[in-house]
Parts: C-alpha cells; structure tokens; sequence
C-alpha cells in the first residue's frame, strides 16, 4: 500500500509553467520588435541609397549634354536654369540646376556646375565641368 501512495504523489515534471512560457513569449517579442526596427531602417536607407544614385545618373546625363554642346554653344554671361520638379521626363521627384561661370578658373573656361535636388530640397547631388575654348 505504501508503493501506490508514493506514486500518487509522485511531481510531474513534463511540460512547461506558466511563467517559463510567459517569459518566452516577452523575448521573442523583444526580439521581433527589434527586427522590425532594423527591418525598417534597411528599408529607409535602401529608398536613400536609390534616390542618391537616381540624382547622380541625372547630373552626369546633363553633364554629358554640357559636354557635348562644347564651350561656344554654353551661356557667356554668368547664368543658372532650372529644370523644376515634374518637368524632368520620367522623373517628377527630382528638380535640376545648370549654372554656369564664364571666366571661370581663367579666361576662355566655363565652369558648369549641375545641381540635382530632391525631396524638397532637403537633399542634393552636385557635379562639375571646366570647358576650354
């Protein structure tokens, strides 16, 4: 008789408590709450990263235009125009500026400086070119 009370009051040790399941639920929600945030940071850089290479490319295409044109077909007189947003074909996200320096460094030289800006003006991309006559 004394065998079947001590089986009677015998712990049972499979499975989990309450609290071991509650405190791995608060990790794993820590844990995933953490990769949310750096979910959304990557994110956020990658549209940055896009945006910067987009505004790159538009400045060395003008720059390229610039160069083609050669020194005599550019503005003699100190000048700068602007390509507002909305009026670049294919991309309405980004404004660009042409300003160009006669006399600059020396006599018979432009400096082109091509100026490619976006959200808002927040952010910007400059490149430059000297043309010779």
């Amino acid at each position: 008789m004394t065998h079947m009370l001590n089986k009677s009051y015998e712990t049972n040790d499979c499975g989990f408590t309450l609290m071991e399941v509650l405190i791995t639920i608060v990790l794993l929600t820590v844990g995933l709450l953490g990769m949310a945030a750096l979910t959304t940071g990557i994110i956020k850089g990658n549209k940055q990263s896009s945006r910067l290479t987009t505004a790159t490319t538009l400045a060395q295409d003008k720059i390229e235009d610039v160069r083609r044109l050669g020194y005599s077909n550019m503005p003699s007189a100190d000048i700068e125009t602007t390509e507002d947003y909305n009026t670049i074909t294919d991309y309405p996200l980004f404004k660009r500026a042409t300003s160009t320096d006669a006399d600059s460094p020396g006599t018979y030289m432009k400096t082109i400086t091509i100026t490619v800006y976006w959200d808002s003006d927040s952010h910007s991309v400059s490149l430059q070119t000297i043309l010779s006559g």
